[in-house]
């Protein structure tokens, strides 16, 4: 396999979501990294603006086993894992699996479940295997997590916690489109019956587990120098002395860039990584894994701004 070949299946991919999903092209894109990465994605934008659609479409474009979740106030971890039910035919128990055993695992709203749910994931997330009745079950190499929540509104909602935070390899917002796009969207609307679904759309699967696994081989040769390693590394830990963060990034998070940053490279048709590349991965690696001191919050300052200044001062290699 070569990287044009990467590239081809990268590109077809953008190609079939883009039929449903208009106007998020950055969105998808580190999706991308994040897939060929073996990352987690957590989208967070107001509703209304396609998050559980690019989800959905994602997934309709991987050959892979797709498995929803709705969270609820009232979910339980079970409802997520399964639970074992016990069959008076055999006077055994059997495992009833839940939706984590699936390849592509959207978690719908996931801030409104209570944190004893949400910590459901923690293991899947981290080792891609569960642990139930004393007996770990893998969810294999392609397991990956796609959430999204509501930034917006606060009633009914559990924010998650920092652990949980640090599974995911990239925090995306999800912002209105420009009002073209959203013209668009409506013009392609109303060219359908009134709530044709996904399945109506006829995405075509473009990319398989067999091909999924070469194209992760071809990024696993990909090796960064060390002054991509050690400029990856100045950024994170400016994040443990900046005055605006009261916590910094762990090295987690400087090597989940690294790794972010190997299949950029890929999918840039580069067999070698460059600091352009570290520059557009650093703030959706780390936005949601810094806290924010009082100063930043007093003037109103965001993380991305604050990651953003990070950016601007510390000097990228040549």
């Amino acid at each position: 396999m070569t990287l044009d070949t990467l590239r081809e299946r990268a590109d077809a991919l953008r190609t079939e979501i883009g039929r449903t999903v208009l106007g998020q092209e950055d969105a998808v894109d580190f999706l991308l990294v994040a897939l060929f990465a073996r990352g987690h994605v957590l989208l967070e934008g107001p509703p209304g603006t396609a998050k559980t659609l690019l989800a959905r479409s994602f997934a309709a474009a991987l050959a892979l086993d797709f498995g929803r979740v709705q969270f609820t106030p009232d979910l339980m971890p079970g409802d997520i894992l399964g639970t074992s039910i016990f069959n008076f035919q055999t006077n055994a128990f059997v495992l009833t699996k839940g939706p984590v055993f699936s390849q592509v695992l959207l978690a719908d709203e996931i801030n409104r479940a209570p944190p004893k749910t949400q910590a459901a994931l923690l293991q899947a997330m981290n080792e891609r295997m569960v642990s139930i009745d004393g007996t770990d079950h893998s969810l294999g190499s392609d397991f990956i997590v796609i959430a999204t929540q509501n930034p917006i509104e606060q009633q009914g909602t559990y924010p998650l916690p920092e652990a949980q935070l640090d599974r995911f390899l990239f925090k995306l917002g999800i912002e209105f489109p420009p009002e073209t796009v959203e013209m668009a969207i409506l013009q392609q609307h109303a060219a359908q019956p009134i709530e044709a679904g996904l399945e109506t759309a006829g995405l075509a699967k473009v990319v398989d587990a067999a091909a999924l696994a070469e194209s992760r081989a071809l990024i696993d040769g990909i090796i960064l120098k060390d002054d991509i390693l050690a400029y990856i590394l100045r950024l994170v830990r400016a994040t443990r002395t900046n005055p605006e963060i009261s916590h910094g990034a762990s090295t987690r998070a400087a090597d989940a860039v690294a790794r972010a940053a190997r299949a950029l490279a890929a999918l840039s048709g580069r067999d070698y990584a460059i600091p352009d590349d570290v520059k557009r991965l650093f703030v959706p690696a780390l936005r949601h894994r810094i806290v924010l001191g009082p100063a930043a919050e007093i003037e109103g300052r965001d993380s991305v701004q604050v990651l953003e200044n990070i950016l601007n001062q510390i000097e990228a290699p040549r």
